[in-house]
C-alpha cells in the first residue's frame, strides 16, 4: 500500500523543486532587447552616429574577434560570429548580473555567441508569427462564424508563439546554465508601483533612486547610467593613456548597455503592471498584461495614450517608443563623453573608475549608497543627473497604482502549492480476465480524488509542464464485458460470470516530472543542498521536457498535446472496500467452476494527454484532460471458496490500454 512515508517523500521532493525556483520574469526578450537598441542608434543624427562609431571603435581594440566591427549591426543573421554593442543590453540583466559579470561574459565565456545564434533564430520564428489579442468573443458581434474564425486565428498564434519560446528557453538553458537560477526573487525588471495619484514625476523619481529603496527597473537604469555618465566626464576632461582610455571607453559602453536594458524594460506591459503582489500573482500579471497590452499614459503629461505589448509580442510602435527613449539616453553619454555642452553638465568625476560597475542586480534587493566621492557641492552634481533622468524619463509610462483603490486588475499563473479535485470516466480494452480462458473485453470505470500539489506550469511561461502532485481517493469498476469463460453458461449469466467483476478500490496517483529517468528528481533532491544551481538547471530541464525534449508539450489551436510516459503513475488497491470474487476454471473437467476470493493492485501509466480547455481566475483553474493509458492489474491473496476444498486456482495478470476524460480542479490559497 502507499503510505504515508512514500507521501511525505514525494511532498519533500516537490518542497524541494519549489524552493529551487526564481519568481521573477524578464521582460523584452533577447532579440527585442537587441533590436531596440540598433534602432536607437539609428536613430542617432550623423554627428553622434560618428562619436558612437569612434567609441565602439576604442572600445573593440584588443577584442576585435569577440567584438562585432559595427555597433549596431541591423542586418545580422543566425549563427552571429560576434557580439555588438546593440546585443549588450540584451545580455544585461537576463545573461548577466552587473556590468562587471556583462564584461566577463562577453568577452571570455564560450557560450554567449551560442546564446546569441539562439536569439536570433527566435527572431526569425517570431517574425513569421502575428501579433494578436487574445482570444474573446466580440459581444458586440452577431456572426458566430467571424467569431470563431478569429478565435482560432488568436489561438493558433498565441501557440505558435508558445512553441518558439519553449524551443528557445530549453536552447537558452543548455547554452547558459545560469539562465533561470540568475533570475532572483526581486523587482529589478519592474517599475515599482506609484503610492498615490498624486505622485509626480519628481516625486517617483526620488521614489525609486533613493538609497535603501526596493529595487526596480528605474532605480537599476539610474544607477548604470550615472556609471557611465561618471565615466564620460572623465573622457571629456582628461588627458588619458591610450589603454586607459580604451578601458575607461569600453567601461562606459558596457555600463550604458546594461542601463539600457531596464531602460527598455519600462516600456514592457507586464513589467509596469506585474511589480507587486505573490510571486504567482506577479508572473500571472506580467504574463497576462504582456499579451493582452493596456493603454497607458507618459509621464511628459501628454493627453496621447499609449497601448504597451510585452515580451515576445513587441510590434514596430513599441519597438519606436522605447528606441526614441534609449537614443536620448545615449545621447547624453555621448555629448558627455565628448564635452558638447548641454543644458546640464554632469561635474567632472575623476574618481569614476575605468572598471565595469559591479553592483549585482540578482542578489541586491535595495539600492545601495554609491561609493563614490562626489566631487563640489552634492546637490549641483544631483541636480545635474537628475536633469538628464528626466529628460529620459518624461516619455516612460506612468506606472499603476499599488494595492488597493484604483489598482490594475491583477491575474495569477498556476506556479505555487495547490489543492485540489479530479474526477474523471474511462474506458478500456483488456486482454482478458483473471481466469485463463476469458478472451478480451471493455471495462468502464470513474474515480474521484483529492490532490495536493505544486504547479509549476508558468516557471519559464506558459509553456511548460511543472505539475507535481500527489492525489488519494476512491474508484469504481463495471464489470466487463468479457465472461469468466467461453462456456454457454457463462455467457448466459451476463456481469454475474464476467472476467473482471464490478468492484470499488482506493486509488492514489503522484505526478512529477523527470529529467532523464521517471522518478530522478526524487533522487537527486539531495544535491540541491551542495550544488543548488546545478539542480535547478535540471529541474528546469525536466519541466520543459526533460534531457532528451521528447515530453515537451505542444501547443496548438485546438489545445495542447503532450507525451508524458513516465511522469505519472496511478496505483488502485481493490479488495480493500469489500470482496472481490471471480469465477474460475473448474480444477477439474466437468466439476463446477470455482469461485475466488482475490484481491489485486492496478497500476495505469498515462502515456499522452490532450487539453481542449483550460481556464485560471484570480486562484483557481479547472481543465479537461484527453489522456490516452496503458495499465497492468496484477491479482494477489487469492483464495478458493467454493466448491468446498477446491484448490486455490493460479489468477492471471490483466493488461489493458484505455481512454481516460479528466475534469482537473485546483484551488491556490
Amino acid at each position: 500500500m502507499l503510505n504515508d512515508k512514500l507521501r511525505a517523500v514525494a511532498m519533500g521532493v516537490v518542497a524541494v523543486i519549489w524552493l529551487s525556483f526564481p519568481t521573477t520574469a524578464f521582460a523584452w526578450i533577447y532579440p527585442e532587447h537587441r533590436d531596440i537598441a540598433v534602432g536607437a542608434v539609428e536613430q542617432l543624427d550623423p554627428e553622434r552616429r560618428a562619436a558612437f562609431d569612434r567609441l565602439w571603435r576604442d572600445a573593440r581594440i584588443a577584442h576585435e574577434m569577440r567584438l562585432c566591427e559595427q555597433g549596431a549591426d541591423a542586418k545580422q543573421g543566425v549563427k552571429p560570429p560576434c557580439i555588438d554593442w546593440a546585443a549588450l543590453s540584451a545580455i544585461a540583466g537576463d545573461h548577466s548580473c552587473s556590468s562587471k559579470d556583462l564584461t566577463a561574459v562577453v568577452l571570455q565565456s564560450d557560450w554567449i555567441l551560442s546564446v546569441a545564434d539562439v536569439a536570433a533564430k527566435l527572431k526569425e520564428d517570431l517574425s513569421q508569427i502575428d501579433v494578436l489579442p487574445p482570444s474573446q468573443q466580440d459581444p458586440g458581434s452577431k456572426d458566430a462564424i467571424a467569431d470563431i474564425r478569429r478565435r482560432m486565428q488568436s489561438e493558433t498564434a498565441r501557440a505558435a508563439r508558445l512553441n518558439a519560446l519553449r524551443a528557445a528557453d530549453l536552447r537558452l538553458q543548455r547554452a547558459d546554465a545560469q539562465y533561470v537560477s540568475r533570475a532572483g526573487s526581486n523587482n529589478a525588471h519592474f517599475l515599482l508601483p506609484r503610492p498615490s495619484t498624486g505622485t509626480t514625476s519628481g516625486d517617483y523619481a526620488e521614489l525609486t533612486l533613493r538609497p535603501g529603496s526596493e529595487i526596480s527597473a528605474i532605480g537599476v537604469y539610474a544607477w548604470y547610467h550615472l556609471s557611465a555618465m561618471e565615466k564620460a566626464t572623465r573622457l571629456a576632461n582628461e588627458q588619458l593613456a591610450p589603454d586607459v582610455r580604451e578601458a575607461v571607453t569600453r567601461a562606459m559602453l558596457f555600463d550604458e548597455a546594461f542601463a539600457l536594458h531596464f531602460l527598455e524594460d519600462a516600456f514592457a506591459a507586464g513589467h509596469v503592471a506585474g511589480a507587486w503582489g505573490d510571486s504567482s500573482q506577479r508572473q500571472g500579471t506580467h504574463d497576462f498584461y504582456n499579451a493582452a497590452g493596456f493603454e497607458a499614459f507618459p509621464w511628459k503629461g501628454s493627453s496621447e495614450s499609449m497601448v504597451l505589448m510585452g515580451d515576445a509580442h513587441m510590434r514596430p510602435e513599441d519597438l519606436d517608443r522605447a528606441a526614441s527613449a534609449v537614443r536620448t539616453s545615449l545621447e547624453q553619454l555621448i555629448d558627455t563623453s565628448t564635452g558638447r555642452l548641454r543644458a546640464a553638465n554632469l561635474p567632472h568625476v575623476p574618481a569614476a573608475l575605468s572598471e565595469p560597475d559591479s553592483f549585482d542586480v540578482c542578489k541586491n534587493n535595495r539600492l545601495l549608497e554609491r561609493p563614490e566621492a562626489l566631487p563640489g557641492p552634492r546637490q549641483v552634481y544631483r541636480d545635474a543627473y537628475i536633469a538628464d533622468l528626466r529628460e529620459v524619463l518624461l516619455p516612460t509610462p506612468v506606472p499603476g497604482l499599488g494595492p488597493g483603490l484604483g489598482a490594475m486588475p491583477r491575474s495569477r499563473s498556476e506556479v505555487g502549492p495547490f489543492v485540489g479535485l479530479a474526477g474523471s470516466a474511462d474506458g478500456r480494452w483488456v486482454n482478458g480476465g483473471f481466469g485463463a480462458s476469458a478472451g478480451s473485453g471493455i471495462i468502464a470505470g470513474v474515480e474521484l480524488a483529492a490532490r495536493v500539489g505544486l504547479g509549476l506550469e508558468g516557471v519559464m511561461g506558459d509553456a511548460g509542464d511543472g505539475l507535481a502532485f500527489f492525489s488519494l481517493g476512491l474508484r469504481g469498476d463495471f464489470a466487463s464485458t468479457n465472461s469468466a469463460s467461453d462456456s454457454v453458461r457463462a455467457n448466459q449469466a451476463g456481469s454475474l460470470a464476467a472476467a473482471t467483476p464490478s468492484r470499488a478500490g482506493v486509488t492514489a496517483r503522484l505526478r512529477m516530472p523527470f529529467y532523464l529517468i521517471p522518478g530522478d528528481l526524487l533522487f537527486l533532491a539531495p544535491l540541491y543542498l551542495f550544488a543548488p544551481e546545478r539542480y535547478q538547471g535540471i529541474a528546469v530541464t525536466a519541466i520543459n521536457g526533460g534531457l532528451i525534449p521528447w515530453q515537451s508539450g505542444l501547443a496548438t489551436g485546438i489545445g495542447r498535446f503532450q507525451f508524458v510516459l513516465g511522469r505519472e503513475l496511478g496505483v488502485t488497491f481493490y479488495g480493500l472496500i469489500g470482496e472481490d470474487r471471480v469465477l474460475a476454471e473448474p480444477a477439474t473437467p466437468g466439476a463446477p467452476a470455482r469461485v475466488v476470493d482475490f484481491k489485486s493492485i492496478a497500476f495505469d501509466l498515462p502515456i499522452a494527454e490532450y487539453r481542449p480547455y483550460r481556464s485560471f481566475g484570480s486562484n483557481q483553474s479547472s481543465s479537461l484532460i484527453f489522456q490516452l493509458f496503458a495499465g497492468i492489474d496484477v491479482p494477489h491473496s487469492a483464495k478458493a471458496v467454493g466448491p468446498a476444498g477446491a484448490p486455490t486456482p493460479n489468477l492471471s495478470t490483466v493488461y489493458s490500454f484505455g481512454l481516460r476524460l479528466l475534469f482537473d480542479w485546483r484551488y491556490y490559497p
